[in-house]
């Protein structure tokens, strides 16, 4: 019977034998609260102050050689157990490396760092936490050793060329730090990289090299923030001619880029700056020429502050009409099929007298033919032609015209 009822997995038992009988639960007859209620607070305050104190093992002071010699033998299997478990995780090679460098052993130190960076040599990190143990430690020259590797494997990183640099600025090693800069250079950082080499020559006065920096700058980053620090930096040494030329190969270069309006404008103000009102005002008429209605806001609010501060009354009336002009440009651009803004735009030119210019207009809002055949749309474009007849016959006094126009 018992056999017959046995399971195999519990061996000779049966599930009789191993049932676990739990006592049933005692029913609470009183349910009334009780009169003196506990918080969660007392519980665990409770709680905590009948804690044990904590075990801790007892602190060991290393006597004898014997000793320490057990201790880092100790250490040392216990780091490379967990390095045989987590080879890739540098945290636990950089925490080795350094508990050997706290035994004053560099070499095994050194030997730690070299393994780590065959597992993985792309990690900065870990070139820069070995160089700086070599540094801290005064060993120069292997730290130089480790800075050369980490530079020519990864020379994308600017952290580990800047802090090559300084090591070599701090040492007084000027010209080491030069050489390491124009390496740097033939890679064509960013412009931060730049701006660090040219810092770093003004430091040392030399003025001629920071400037042969410049001129590669700006042909590494033909940018307008480029040629306007180059500027300025001229500016700054009072070589006015020079940085006028600055500007004007910038201009040259970059007159047809998006964001030429800052050039113009930076160009207009060092005019200025250098009592040349004619000539920023040459420069601010030649922007406007030059930039896109839509992109040359900041430009017609520079112009107008300038004809108002050295303008007479002729240019401060051209430059408002300008900045008009331009906004009227821009509601025509958005919604050509607006007549009450071209009827607007073609009042103003009108008012300016300049025939050229009110033709072009006229021209440009008869060419704008309402979509469809209702009478709505046509009614405001027809009087277009009926003014545009006006005006060449009555202003104008062009008769052929008109006929053209009719």
């Amino acid at each position: 019977m018992a056999s017959k009822d046995a399971d195999p997995s519990l061996g000779y038992l049966t599930r009789k034998d191993t049932e676990v009988k739990l006592p049933r639960p005692t029913r609470v007859k009183n349910k009334t609260p009780a009169p003196i209620q506990i918080t969660a607070e007392q519980i665990l305050r409770e709680a905590r102050e009948r804690q044990e104190a904590e075990i801790r093992p007892p602190k060991q002071k290393i006597t004898d050689p014997t000793e320490l010699a057990d201790y880092r033998l100790r250490k040392r299997k216990e780091f490379e157990d967990l390095i045989r478990r987590v080879r890739w995780n540098q945290s636990v090679w950089i925490k080795y490396a350094q508990w050997e460098e706290s035994q004053k052993d560099f070499n095994r130190a050194r030997s730690v760092w070299e393994r780590a960076l065959e597992v993985d040599y792309r990690n900065h990190t870990l070139w820069l936490k070995y160089a700086e143990v070599e540094m801290k430690n005064k060993f120069i020259n292997h730290a130089r050793n480790v800075w050369d590797r980490a530079v020519t494997l990864l020379p994308r990183v600017d952290q580990l060329w800047y802090k090559y640099i300084h090591m070599e600025e701090m040492l007084g090693n000027v010209a080491g730090a030069r050489q390491i800069f124009e390496r740097w250079m033939s890679w064509m950082p960013d412009q931060q990289g730049w701006l660090s080499y040219i810092k770093f020559e003004l430091r040392y006065n030399e003025v001629e090299r920071a400037r042969a920096i410049y001129e590669r700058f700006v042909q590494c980053h033909p940018k307008v923030g480029a040629w306007i620090r180059y500027a300025k930096f001229e500016m700054k040494n009072g070589e006015i001619v020079r940085a006028r030329n600055v500007y004007e190969r910038a201009v040259e270069k970059l007159a047809d880029e998006e964001d030429a309006e800052q050039l113009f404008v930076a160009f207009a103000e060092f005019e200025e700056r250098c009592k040349e009102t004619e000539r920023a005002r040459c420069i601010y008429k030649f922007a406007l020429d030059h930039i896109p209605k839509g992109s040359a806001e900041d430009l017609y609010r520079k112009f107008v502050a300038f004809e108002k501060q050295y303008g007479d009354k002729e240019g401060i009336e051209d430059a408002i009409v300008g900045k008009r002009r331009f906004q009227y440009e821009d509601e025509v651009r958005k919604n050509p099929l607006n007549y009450d803004a071209w009827f607007d735009y073609i009042r103003l030119e009108e008012s300016v007298g300049s025939k050229g210019r009110i033709r072009e207009v006229y021209e440009r809002a008869i060419a704008n033919v309402p979509p469809a055949e209702e009478k709505r749309y046509w009614q405001r474009y027809i009087y277009l032609w009926i003014n545009y007849a006006l005006y060449e016959e009555l202003d104008a006094g062009d008769m052929e015209r008109t006929r053209d126009v009719y």
